[in-house]
């Protein structure tokens, strides 16, 4: 009986330690700003769901693509690179930072560019690219034949998920 009392009071002691007032400093949450999208952007990709990422390594930047709900279903059901006029996809690229929690990790830093493909109609299509701090658009093309950038990025093949 004292035994299981004394058991009782030391996890009573150990639970109580643990649970004090103090703060990590190593593990305070904070938002990563730097990855923030700023500037004259038509809409907010973020906003979107996720079709597809990559890293470039000998660019040191990582992209993900977004897509409105059009293009993620479209993206989820088809292989091919032919999307329906009402799509929006949107690619946004930043440089990345060692992540400061994660031993070999990485994170986005700054924003180095977003892309916007808007399908219009069958082989027709407008692209948008926004570079600089705050964001700001430098190329703007519309028409039937895509550029190769554009064209790149309509044949990005959606990632696999659960």
């Amino acid at each position: 009986m004292r035994l299981a009392s004394l058991c009782l009071l030391g996890a009573v002691a150990v639970g109580l330690t643990g649970c004090s007032e103090e703060t990590n400093p190593r593990v305070i949450t904070r938002l990563n700003t730097d990855a923030a999208l700023v500037g004259e952007l038509p809409s907010n990709p973020l906003q979107s769901k996720v079709i597809t990422s990559w890293i470039d390594r000998k660019s040191a930047t990582m992209s993900t693509m977004f897509g409105n709900d059009v293009a993620w279903k479209y993206a989820r059901t088809n292989a091919d690179s032919k999307y329906p006029a009402g799509t929006v996809i949107s690619v946004v690229t930043w440089g990345q930072q060692e992540d400061p929690r994660w031993f070999g990790g990485s994170i986005p830093q700054r924003p180095k560019a977003v892309e916007f493909v808007t399908v219009t109609g069958p082989g027709a299509s407008a692209y948008q690219r926004y570079e600089g701090s705050p964001l700001k658009k430098v190329a703007s093309v519309e028409g039937a034949d895509p550029n190769s950038r554009e064209a790149y990025l309509l044949s990005q093949r959606a990632a696999v998920m659960p």
